[in-house]
Parts: C-alpha cells; structure tokens; sequence
C-alpha cells in the first residue's frame, strides 16, 4: 500500500504526480526545484539560493511524512551546470550531517522551469 503524502510547506505538483509517496517504512520524493511554496514562485537564477530552497522543500517533504531529511538513504541531484558540484557539496553539508546518504549527481540539458538543481529523494520513515 502506498500513502500520499502532500503539504502546503513544500511546492504543489505541478504535473500528473505526487509530492511524495509512502510504501512500507520508506519515503520517495518527486523531484523538488527551487520554487517557494509560500508564493509558489521560482526562485531568481543563483545557484545557492535554489539549491538551499530544494533541500527545505525535501525537508518539508520528510517533516510531513514523519521523518527527517537526515534519515535521507539516497539523493538523485540533476544540475544544469556541473561547476556547481563544490558548492552543492557545502550546501548539502549545511543540511545533512554524516554519515551521509548515497548520492548521484549529474548534469542534465535543462530542468522544470530552467531551474539551475532539482533533487529527489528516498528517506527512511521511523
């Protein structure tokens, strides 16, 4: 069985998916970008400020589901330029502390709303 997990502290989908999904003890995130749930608007095109939004949103997403982003398994990060990899890494550490979850990162062509990083997760659920 899966449970749906939806918040107003994490952006609407704005396509044919969930926020979020919870099957078992274990918690799969759509993929977030940088949109402020708040206003429901795209974040301006600097690449800290959009990767800090992603992991709040991610958070918000973990927090409505009974667990913390800490308790991330895996993370898939798709970044419109890969000369942001050091920067993501400090971001991240500002988030997550170790031990750290597995992670993917790569540079994609183009991202929902010309976002600069979109991120989803799998987080454990207590």
């Amino acid at each position: 069985m899966k449970k749906i997990i939806n918040t107003d502290q994490a952006p609407a989908a704005i396509g044919t998916y969930s926020q979020a999904i919870v099957h078992g003890n274990t918690l799969y995130t759509s993929g977030q970008i940088p949109i402020d749930p708040a206003t429901g608007e795209m974040l301006p095109p600097d690449f800290e400020a959009q990767a800090h939004q992603v992991f709040k949103n991610l958070a918000a997403l973990a927090t409505a589901a009974g667990t913390q982003l800490q308790n991330a398994i895996k993370l898939n990060v798709f970044l419109q330029d890969l000369e942001n990899f050091a920067a993501l890494n400090r971001i991240m550490g500002e988030h997550i502390a170790e031990p750290y979850p597995a992670r993917a990162a790569v540079q994609v062509a183009r991202l929902p709303k010309d976002s600069l990083i979109e991120i989803d997760a799998i987080i454990a659920v207590n």
